[in-house]
């Protein structure tokens, strides 16, 4: 599931009972997975902030890329997100991911997001914010 916003400014839950909210969040300054960064890849914050809470990043449960064409014509394939499904505390299961090139120029800065948040954990809270 790609971002996108669900046509009444709500979020969309999808059959596994995941919420889709694609909302940006924000690293924490010093705390991106180094060795990651070392093999040229964007390093998954262990803390990151996400609608005024700060989370901590207490399990990697999936990790994956995706690609895209060449935008010039070649013939060649381009690692555009890399994504994660991670467990949290406070306690959730999420769906992170990293744009390579961020296509806002408003936000240009605007690199990682969360994509989806599992349904009914938090959810009152979250979305009284």
């Amino acid at each position: 599931m790609l971002c996108g916003r669900s046509g009444k400014g709500g979020m969309m839950v999808d059959p596994r009972g995941e919420r889709f909210v694609c909302e940006a969040m924000t690293p924490v300054a010093g705390t991106g997975d180094t060795a990651a960064m070392a093999r040229g890849e964007p390093g998954l914050p262990r803390r990151f902030t996400w609608r005024g809470t700060e989370y901590r990043v207490v399990e990697v449960i999936r990790a994956w890329k995706t690609t895209g064409p060449c935008t010039s014509g070649a013939d060649e394939q381009y690692v555009r997100r890399h994504w994660w499904t991670i467990r949290t505390d406070p306690p959730t299961t999420m769906t992170v991911y990293c744009d390579r090139q961020p296509k806002d120029r408003k936000h240009p800065k605007a690199r990682w997001w969360v994509s989806t948040i599992e349904s009914g954990v938090n959810e009152m809270e979250q979305e009284a914010r």
